[in-house]
């Protein structure tokens, strides 16, 4: 019996294997895209990435691979099982997009400058809680869905140097 997919599924794959379909491009039908406002630090910037993603594993099983492990059977913890694409834009970019994201009603989150002065979950969520959607100083969105519509909500934003 031959199967067909866009990618290949682990139930397919043997053990420790590789399938003829390992050497196939693999090309998504999503897109996970960050998009970061260009006036923050460096260290901000991967700050503001880390925390934009976390939960989209636990809330999107599905952009989560299999666990990974070396040569000698040491276990790692599994990652995204695709890219994720790094923007950056000025805060009005930023704000196109958060309107774009929501009007699509696209999976999202949100990172605002008050959660630089925070150092809790529970305080972060009252701080976003506080704002409302139109006023939020957004410094970092995330977005998750088809591919072309992660597109237009990022238009006008260019890939991180």
């Amino acid at each position: 019996m031959q199967r067909t997919y866009k990618t290949v599924w682990w139930a397919d794959r043997q053990p420790g294997g590789m399938t003829a379909a390992d050497d196939a491009p693999v090309r998504f039908d999503t897109k996970i895209a960050v998009l970061l406002r260009d006036d923050l630090e460096t260290w901000q910037r991967l700050n503001v990435t880390a925390f934009l993603v976390s939960g989209l594993g636990t809330e999107f099983p599905e952009v989560i691979g299999e666990p990974y492990a070396d040569a000698e059977d040491t276990v790692y913890l599994p990652m995204f099982r695709q890219p994720v694409l790094v923007f950056q834009g000025s805060k009005e970019t930023l704000v196109t997009a958060h309107g774009r994201a929501l009007s699509r009603g696209l999976p999202r989150s949100v990172f605002t400058s008050d959660l630089f002065a925070t150092g809790n979950d529970r305080d972060n969520r009252a701080a976003v809680r506080a704002v409302p959607s139109g006023q939020l100083d957004l410094v970092g969105l995330a977005v998750y869905g088809p591919r072309n519509a992660v597109d237009r909500v990022l238009k006008g934003a260019r890939m991180h140097p």
